[in-house]
Formats: C-alpha cells, structure tokens, sequence
C-alpha cells in the first residue's frame, strides 16, 4: 500500500473539545493511498467525531490533519494556524466523499438528480456529462433499475447506495464511511457492504467506521480500536480481531464478537 509517498491522511495529535468535554484526546494516524482502514470501538469513543474532523465538519481543537498533503481546515504561517474561508474549505471538501449513518438524499428529487446535483452545482458539470456519469455510477451500485425512483420508493440499503454514489459522483480520492449499514434493516446491511467491497476492490482509500466485524476482516487493511478519545490498538484486522494485545481491546472484543 505505502510506496514511502505522503499519506492520504495524517492526523498528528489531533484533540476535540465540546465545551469542557474532550472527546478526541490526541489521536496520531495514517492512511495510505489505496487502504482501507476500518475504525472500529464502543459508542462515545470519538470515532464518527475524528471522521468528521477529517473533512472539517468539526473543528479539531488542537493538533494536525492532512490530507492528500494538504493542512484540513487551515493554513501555517509562522508555526501559527489560521483558518480557511468557507469557500476554500468548500474545495478542499471536494475531494472527499462522505457516506453518513442517515441517508441525506433530497427527498423532492429522483435518485439520478440526487446524484448529479452535486457535480452540476458545485463543479459546473455540464447536465448531459452529469446524467451520464449518474446512470453509471448507479448502475455500479446495482441500481440500474431505479434512477428515476425517488427516495420514499427505495429501500433502505438503496437510498445507501444512492448516497454511496451520489458521493462519488464528485469524483473524490478518499471516501469516509460513518457507520453506514447501522441504521439499516439487518437484511439490507450485505448489499451496501458489496457496494464498499467493490470500491475496496478498485483502489479507493477508504475509512470506515463500522460495527461489522466480517467486513472489516475481509475488506480492511487496517483495523484501528478506539476508546475514550484514544486509539488504542492498530494492526492488521484479522490479527487484532483473532489476538488483541491490549486489555481493553480484548474486554470490547468479548461482547461484540
């Protein structure tokens, strides 16, 4: 995975308070270019907080995080940081892909507008390359058959895999994944984790916070266990599942395997 370039992402130290609460407290990571890291650990630890400090739908409150080379949220003078405008956060955000728990479509288009939205409005797509470019990207997500649905006729693992494309639609070269199978009917979660493990397949970077300990087995490239705030223990998925070497991973592991 790592050819000895930069990271895709780099988080150095990065701390979060809201109000008096520290939720991250110094979180140090990298993700490689093509890598899939699966973020897993029990709810409160800071998991979908670090996720959204990645593309800066959170401030952090101290430390670093880079991504694809560039400082999130920031720029450096004299060791001081000062913040972006909200229109250089806006570009920076493009070449990030962010699949939620909930699905987000605009409930008043069909699933292919709410796929080109995006790259009309914000990239300037022109309308026929952007319909062109839906169709194929639900049609990689097995919804061929549905474009012209609307959200309140689909499933939910569909509307999943509607907001799955609609986030590639901007052609990002990392995808960020916030628990997105744990809002869904049990029999619904196997065809959005198809949709991930063909991304996976294909060479996308990816960071998923997940409860589903098969995928992040089989998918993952890297396993990172987190609690209170801290990363506790990262290593090889199947390693840190089949042997974990500190306490409190081995106490978390119990109940949920």
């Amino acid at each position: 995975m790592s050819d000895g370039a930069q990271p895709m992402v780099r988080a150095e130290g990065v701390r979060k308070s809201f109000g008096q609460v520290e939720v991250l407290k110094g979180i140090d990571l990298d993700v490689q270019s093509g890598e899939v890291v699966c973020v897993i650990g029990p709810s409160g630890s800071g998991k979908s907080t670090f996720l959204r400090c990645i593309n800066h739908l959170e401030q952090v409150t101290a430390g670093r995080l880079w991504v694809n080379g560039h400082l999130v949220g920031y720029r450096e003078r004299g060791g001081k940081l000062y913040e972006l405008r909200d229109k250089e956060v806006s570009a920076q955000r493009r070449d990030i892909g962010m699949v939620f728990q909930r699905f987000n479509l605009f409930p008043h288009m069909t699933a292919l507008e709410n796929v080109m939205e995006a790259p009309v409005q914000v990239k300037g797509v022109r309308k026929a390359d952007a319909r062109r470019r839906g169709i194929e990207l639900l049609e990689r997500v097995g919804l061929a058959e549905r474009v012209h649905n609307y959200p309140n006729q689909l499933s939910g693992g569909q509307q999943q895999r509607v907001a799955i494309a609609r986030a590639l639609a901007m052609e990002p070269s990392l995808m960020l994944f916030d628990e997105p199978t744990s809002a869904l009917d049990p029999e619904l979660v196997g065809e959005v984790l198809d949709v991930m493990r063909g991304l996976a397949q294909s060479g996308m970077t990816m960071v998923v916070v997940t409860h589903e300990m098969g995928f992040a087995r089989e998918v993952g490239d890297k396993l990172v266990f987190m609690d209170d705030g801290v990363v506790v223990e990262v290593g090889d998925p199947r390693q840190v599942l089949g042997d974990p070497q500190h306490v409190r991973t081995r106490a978390f592991l119990s109940k949920v395997l």
